[in-house]
This record gives structure tokens, C-alpha cells and sequence, in this order.
């Protein structure tokens, strides 16, 4: 049975979504119909059950090789054979299993400027009615929701944490691309062919969807309507066994959840300077990477 030949290993919240459908219109591209099957870090990931309505969460993600595997048996032709979980790029622990079981596979990384990306998975977890707090006092939380064994999608800052991570990506693997969702929503057609010519398929294909952003994020009305789309349950897990999320019900669902969503509060100055200080660092060796930052704050 074929395995995947290249991962999109993350990072969380910077456009995995909507690379993983952009790939799946390729006709030499095969993407399984289930995203995140976090298989590789399923033994760290299990263990992080403990904030509100991560158990359910843990129900679709895939614990062994012969389910796994299960996800590609429909694999015919193509060239091109993916995994897109973006728990992968925060675990470099499991690199060389990852490498070793995929024999040395590709790997795409997607990064976002670390604050954005941080309020977005915080606004993330606002819209399925799990988190409470204010995005200051969450960030005050982590160290003892990471103590608690949150999941780690609760863990803001670690998640925008990215250098050393990427470093030990570049020296397990031997085909590492990197990209920034800024670069992906601004040049979506430019990025898209940087991205086929990197997994060697035919990079003038023209993907129907260039327009569309898949698991839009922003600001969610709280109401009964989108505690039903947005939060995890056991109904929503049972249906996902049955249909499949193709891009057309995911495009579907964004416009009908469109008449809930605003503009999110800004970020309190002070805050964003406190947030600098701290990725200062990172930012700063990221640009080492010769990664284009120029979309992203002044670190």
C-alpha cells in the first residue's frame, strides 16, 4: 500500500486548511478525505486531554498504522501523496519516526506573523465556545494549562514558537519548503506553483478555488447557531465518518457561518508590545531562513 510522500507538518492556524483543499484539486495530487490525522504525535497528543472538549477532539485523530494507512488505499496514479497535521513541525521528537516510516518525505511548513497567528488560534477557540478567558489572561495562562495537560492548540505562544523547530526540520529531512500565509493569501496563484514544482507535479495547473480561504477565522457572534456549526461534539464526530469534508461543503459552511462573523477587537497595545518582546528572538533567526517576513509586524 502507497504512503505519503510529503507532509504539511504546519504550523497551526497558518493556512493548512486552505493549502490541503488547494492541493486536493490537482489531479496528480492525492489528499486524504480526512485532514489532521495527527498519526506521528498521536502518543504526545493523547496524553493532552484535559481543557474543556479536548477528549472529543482526540476521537478523529489516528492511532494506529493499519488506520492510517486505510486513508490512502484509494490512492491511484498520482505523483503526489499528502499529510496535512500541523501538530508535526511542534514535535521534532518524532522526526526521525516520521522519516523513517515515510522514507525521508517532503515537508512543507507554513508560518504567520506570531502574534496574528497566536489571536487567531485564541479567536479559534472563542468561536467553538471553549475558551473564556480574554486573550491576555489566556496568555497568562499557558504554563498552567500546559501543566494541566491542555491540548496543545490551547498553548498560544508555543504554537508561534518557530525556529528551532524548523532548524531541526532542515537537518532531519532532506526536502524542506517553507512558506507564510501572507504570501499565500496575497500571491495565492505564485505560491500555489512554487508549491507544485516543490512536490514535482505539473505547476500550470489552475486550481479552481484561488479565490476562497478555507476555515476563516475572525470574530464569531456567541449564539446556539454557531455552538452547533463550531463546536466539537460527538454528533459532529459521527457525521465526519460518513460525509466527506470536500472543499465545496467547506466553502458552503464559511459563507452560511459569514453572517456571524466581525471584526475581532484589537489587540491592546501594550500587549502587542509585551508579545513582541518575547518572539522577538525567534523573529529575528527566522529572517536567518531567508523566510520573506516583510507582511509581518517590525519585531
Amino acid at each position: 500500500m502507497k504512503k505519503p510522500n510529503f507532509i504539511i507538518a504546519g504550523f497551526p492556524k497558518c493556512g493548512t486548511t486552505s493549502l490541503h483543499h488547494y492541493l486536493n484539486e490537482h489531479p496528480e495530487i492525492f489528499m486524504p478525505q480526512q485532514k489532521e490525522l495527527h498519526f506521528f504525535t498521536f502518543k504526545i497528543l493523547s496524553k493532552l486531554k484535559n481543557g474543556p472538549k479536548d477528549e472529543l477532539i482526540k476521537e478523529t485523530q489516528i492511532n494506529s498504522s493499519e488506520k492510517y494507512l486505510s486513508y490512502f488505499q484509494n490512492v491511484k496514479n498520482e505523483i503526489a501523496i499528502g499529510d496535512a497535521s500541523p501538530s508535526y513541525i511542534n514535535y521534532p521528537s518524532e522526526f526521525i519516526k516520521i522519516k523513517k516510516y515515510l522514507n525521508d518525505p517532503k515537508v512543507i511548513i507554513i508560518l504567520r506573523d506570531p502574534i496574528n497567528r497566536a489571536y487567531s488560534n485564541y479567536l479559534h477557540l472563542k468561536r467553538e465556545h471553549r475558551e473564556t478567558m480574554s486573550f491576555e489572561d489566556a496568555l497568562s495562562a499557558e504554563k498552567e494549562r500546559i501543566k494541566n495537560k491542555y491540548s496543545d492548540f490551547w498553548y498560544y505562544k508555543f504554537n508561534s514558537t518557530y525556529y528551532q523547530k524548523i532548524v531541526k526540520a532542515k537537518t532531519t529531512f532532506s526536502k524542506v519548503l517553507i512558506l507564510t500565509i501572507e504570501e499565500l493569501d496575497k500571491n495565492p496563484a505564485i505560491t500555489m506553483k512554487k508549491v507544485y514544482k516543490f512536490l514535482g507535479v505539473n505547476n500550470n495547473f489552475s486550481f479552481k478555488t484561488i479565490s476562497e480561504k478555507f476555515n476563516v477565522g475572525g470574530n464569531y457572534k456567541k449564539n446556539f447557531a454557531t455552538k452547533i456549526i463550531f463546536q466539537p461534539s460527538k454528533f459532529k464526530n459521527r457525521i465526519k465518518r460518513f460525509v466527506q469534508p470536500t472543499s465545496f461543503l467547506k466553502i458552503i459552511l464559511m459563507r452560511l457561518t459569514s453572517i456571524f462573523r466581525s471584526k475581532p477587537e484589537k489587540i491592546n497595545q501594550n500587549l502587542i508590545d509585551e508579545l513582541k518582546n518575547y518572539f522577538k528572538d525567534d523573529v529575528e533567526n527566522i529572517k536567518k531562513l531567508n523566510v520573506n517576513i516583510s507582511n509581518w509586524k517590525d519585531y
